[in-house]
C-alpha cells in the first residue's frame, strides 16, 4: 500500500499534465507539493522496511536522501509558478515540465530506495533521460543542443556505471547466484567473494560514471553550459534532487569496497576529488555569471561530500550533503530575480529591493551566498571541521600523516581561492553597480523560506543524532 501513496503523485502529475486548459496551471503545483506526504509516512515504518520484495527497501540513507529531495521538489515547484514573470516562456511548456517532472520523480524512487543494482541503473537513467525535455522547454537553439549534449554525455557516463555494474555481478555472481545484484547481500558476503580485484575494477568504473555525471573530473565544463542554457528551476532540481540520486548510488557502491580494501578506495576517490577541486576553484574564479558560478561549485561540493564519505567522516558527508541540497537550489532560483533585469550583471544584484518581501529575498540570498562558502553558523562550516577531521584521524592509523596534513592544508588553499571569490561577488552585488528596481513575489519567497528553514533544522541536535545513526 505504501508504495501506491509513493507512486501516486508522480502518476497523477503525469496524466493531468495533458489536460489543455489554463486552469490546470495550478492544480499540478498543489500534486507536486503532495509528493513529501508519502515520504513522512515512510518516518514511521520501521527500518529496514521492503517496500517490494528485496528490490526496494526504505532505510535511513534511502529515506534521508528522498526526504531532503522532496523538500527541494516543493521550492521548485513554488518557482514555477512565477517563472513566466521572468523569462519568456509558452504556457504549454508548464504541462510539459511537469509532465517530465513526473516520470524524472518516479525514476528517482527507483533509484533511491532501490536494494538492487540493476533497478538503480535503470531509475537513474529515467530520472537522467526525463531531464532531457526539461531543458527544451526553453525553446531556444541554444537550449536544443545542450540537451543533445547532455544525452551525449549521460549516454557515455550511463553505459560506463553499466558495465561497471556487469563486473561487480560477474565477481560475485558465483558466490551469491541472481542475488549478486542485491546491494545488502553484497555488503554481508563481500569478504567471501574469490574475485575482489574485478569487483574493484568494477567500482572504478562504476565510480567514474557516476562522477561524469555530477560534472567532475575531467569533464567540469558540460554541466555549466547545460545549466546556463537551462530556465532556472532546471538547475536547481538538478543540484538538490538529480545529483542525490547519484550520490546515494555511490555510498552504497562505495560501502560496499570499503570491506575489500579501504586504501585503496580513499587513494583512487581522494586523487579523484583533489583533481576536481583544483580545476573547479579556478573556474569559479573566472565565473562571469550567477548560473555557472552555482554550478562549478556544485561540482566542488560534491567532490568534498565523497571525499569525506570515503575517509571514513559519514556524518560529516551527509551533513554537508543536505546543506549543499538545500542551498544550491536556493541560489538557482534567486537567479530568476538576480538576472531578471539584464542577465550576467553581478555588481548590485543585491540592490533595489523595496517592499517587505524585496528585504527578506536580499537577506535570505545574501547569507546563502555566504552559508555556501562555509561561512559559521552555515551547516558546511560543521561539516567540513568533521570531514577534515576524519580525514586527520584515518591518519593516524596510517604512516602519512604528513602527507594527509600536507594534502589538507592544499585543499584548503584552493577552498580559499572559492571563498575569496564568492565573498568579493557578495561585496560587488551588494555594494557595487547601480541600483535597478526588482520584483519578487511572495511564491519566490515561501520557496527560499521553506529551504532556509530546512537547513536551519539540519544544525538541531535531534538532526545531528539521526545523521549519526545512519552514519
Amino acid at each position: 500500500m505504501i508504495i501506491f501513496f509513493l507512486l501516486l503523485p508522480a502518476i497523477l502529475m503525469f496524466i493531468v499534465s495533458f489536460v489543455k486548459t489554463d486552469k490546470i496551471a495550478n492544480l499540478l503545483p498543489l500534486i507536486s507539493f503532495t509528493i513529501i506526504i508519502p515520504n513522512i509516512m515512510l518516518f514511521k515504518l520501521p527500518y529496514p522496511y521492503h517496500l517490494v520484495g528485496n528490490y526496494l527497501i526504505v532505510d535511513k540513507l534511502g529515506d534521508y536522501v528522498f526526504l531532503v529531495s522532496s523538500v527541494v521538489s516543493i521550492g521548485v515547484s513554488l518557482a514555477l509558478m512565477t517563472l513566466h514573470k521572468h523569462v519568456n516562456i509558452k504556457k504549454r511548456a508548464y504541462n510539459r515540465f511537469y509532465r517530465f517532472f513526473a516520470l524524472f520523480w518516479l525514476g528517482l524512487i527507483l533509484s533511491t530506495l532501490s536494494n538492487n543494482m540493476g533497478i538503480y541503473w535503470v531509475g537513474l537513467e529515467f530520472a537522467t533521460l526525463s531531464t532531457v525535455y526539461m531543458i527544451k522547454i526553453n525553446y531556444t537553439s541554444t537550449a536544443h543542443k545542450e540537451a543533445w549534449n547532455y544525452m551525449i554525455v549521460d549516454t557515455i557516463a550511463i553505459s560506463i556505471i553499466l558495465f561497471g555494474i556487469i563486473l561487480i555481478y560477474a565477481s560475485a555472481k558465483p558466490l551469491l547466484g541472481d542475488n549478486a545484484m542485491n546491494f545488502n547481500a553484497l555488503l554481508a558476503h563481500i569478504k567471501e567473494i574469490k574475485m575482489p580485484f574485478l569487483f574493484e575494477i568494477g567500482f572504478a568504473i562504476t565510480t567514474v560514471g557516476m562522477f561524469i555525471k555530477l560534472g567532475m573530473f575531467p569533464m567540469n565544463l558540460w554541466l555549466a553550459d547545460i545549466e546556463r542554457a537551462s530556465f532556472y528551476p532546471v538547475p536547481a532540481l538538478f543540484s538538490g534532487i538529480l545529483e542525490s540520486a547519484v550520490m546515494i548510488g555511490f555510498f552504497r557502491f562505495s560501502k560496499i569496497v570499503m570491506q575489500i580494501d579501504f586504501t585503496q578506495l580513499f587513494g583512487f576517490v581522494f586523487i579523484y576529488s583533489f583533481l576536481t577541486i583544483f580545476i573547479v576553484a579556478f573556474l569559479i574564479y573566472r565565473a562571469k555569471d550567477f548560473i555557472r558560478l552555482f554550478s562549478f561549485s556544485g561540482i566542488e561540493h560534491m567532490a568534498l561530500i565523497a571525499l569525506f564519505w570515503v575517509s571514513g567522516g559519514t556524518f560529516a558527508a551527509l551533513l554537508h550533503f543536505g546543506a549543499h541540497a538545500f542551498l544550491k537550489p536556493s541560489l538557482f532560483l534567486s537567479t530568476g530575480v538576480l538576472e531578471s533585469k539584464g542577465k550576467y550583471h553581478i555588481a548590485g544584484a543585491l540592490r533595489g529591493y523595496k517592499g517587505i518581501k524585496g528585504k527578506i529575498f536580499w537577506f535570505i540570498v545574501g547569507l546563502f551566498l555566504l552559508a555556501i562558502v562555509s561561512v559559521p553558523p552555515s551547516p558546511m562550516f560543521f561539516s567540513e571541521i568533521y570531514g577534515f577531521g576524519a580525514m586527520i584521524n584515518m591518519a593516524k592509523h596510517t604512516h602519512h600523516m604528513l602527507a594527509m596534513i600536507a594534502a589538507i592544508a592544499f585543499l584548503l588553499i584552493l577552498l580559499s581561492i572559492i571563498f575569496y571569490r564568492f565573498t568579493a561577488i557578495y561585496q560587488s552585488m551588494k555594494y557595487g553597480g547601480t541600483q535597478e528596481e526588482k520584483k519578487v513575489y511572495s511564491s519566490e519567497i515561501i520557496a527560499l523560506v521553506i529551504l532556509a528553514v530546512s537547513l536551519a533544522l539540519l544544525l538541531l541536535p535531534q538532526s545531528m543524532q539521526y545523521l549519526r545513526s545512519i552514519s
